[in-house]
């Protein structure tokens, strides 16, 4: 299923014209690193500054992230015309300030705080997504064959609470979609039996290498809380269920969400928030042409309670060291 244009939040001109100006303003200001702790506390008083009608999309969001669990922007100013070349490296984050890198700092703290794990890209809070020559096959955000359904760092006891991500380039085709399922949809469509074994804490998600040693993962549920509206905890390419009722459990749930998932088609300037406490994601496959002119998005994370995290980040930084 693909997302219409009423599921969108489009920037009128005027809103546009107000969010450049702040976002350029917070770029003139900007030091020579877009993780510097001075950047990021200026970006979280300018949201402040930001046009009310936007400040309350995204609060009322926050506050309920609906039946899809995201929430599109469409038409952010981010001068495409004056991006360089799509980088082709792995581990490619943005180190130096933008003008996207400006809206993302502004937005992220709509939600939240933003914060990024030492172990992921460096720890830097302004990452690159796109395709790396050599990597077409890989599951994570260098290939470019589908990207299975996936609680992000569904492994970390602190997972972020949103995933934005901004399109600088659209592929080639226009044809790579971004792919999301909340489990607002998904749970009417479980047996009771499956709802049931996906509380239960029968299910390991191994954290990738960089993030420790193999067999790290602990026993966790899939679905967690309010049993109505559960929290969402799967990343179909990493966890493993340890009883054959949790192998019968996660096969009926794959089937249902391939069944109800939605997808977009992003073009430069929109930006998607997936609310990752209650929604996954995953993107289908496209063909890169390492010319430069590939698929381009880049992403932050925002928690809601960065205090929650304390004990992992040295001296109260954005950066989760464990």
């Amino acid at each position: 299923m693909t997302v219409t244009e009423q599921h969108a939040t489009r920037l009128a001109d005027t809103g546009l014209a107000d969010v450049a100006q702040i976002a350029g303003g917070l770029l003139q200001r900007a030091p020579d690193r877009v993780d510097d702790p001075a950047w990021v506390a200026d970006a979280r008083r300018s949201w402040e500054a930001v046009p009310a009608w936007l400040r309350r999309r995204v609060r009322e969001f926050r506050r309920d992230s609906g039946p899809e669990g995201r929430l599109l922007l469409t038409g952010l100013p981010i001068r495409p015309e004056e991006l360089p070349d799509t980088p082709m490296v792995m581990g490619s984050v943005q180190r130096t300030p933008t003008l996207p890198a400006a809206l993302l700092m502004l937005i992220v703290h709509g939600l939240g705080d933003p914060a990024s794990f030492a172990a992921e890209k460096g720890g830097a809070l302004v990452q690159d997504v796109v395709p790396v020559p050599g990597q077409e096959e890989f599951q994570g955000n260098a290939g470019s064959v589908e990207l299975t359904f996936h609680t992000e760092n569904a492994f970390h006891p602190h997972r972020p609470d949103y995933v934005l991500l901004l399109c600088l380039r659209t592929d080639h085709e226009g044809q790579a979609e971004l792919r999301t399922c909340c489990s607002r949809r998904v749970l009417p469509e479980l047996t009771a039996g499956t709802r049931e074994t996906l509380r239960r804490p029968e299910f390991v998600t191994e954290p990738p290498p960089s993030f420790g040693e193999a067999g790290a993962g602990r026993p966790h549920a899939i679905l967690t809380g309010d049993p109505e509206d559960p929290d969402f905890c799967y990343d179909e390419a990493a966890t493993q269920a340890r009883t054959e009722s949790g192998r019968a459990a996660l096969e009926e749930l794959s089937a249902v969400i391939r069944r109800h998932y939605d997808g977009v088609r992003l073009s430069a300037g929109d930006l998607v928030v997936v609310d990752n406490r209650v929604t996954l994601h995953g993107r289908s496959s496209f063909v890169p042409r390492f010319d430069g002119r590939d698929r381009w998005l880049q992403r932050m994370f925002s928690f809601t309670d960065l205090r929650r995290s304390r004990d992992h980040r040295p001296a109260d930084g954005n950066v989760l060291v464990k």
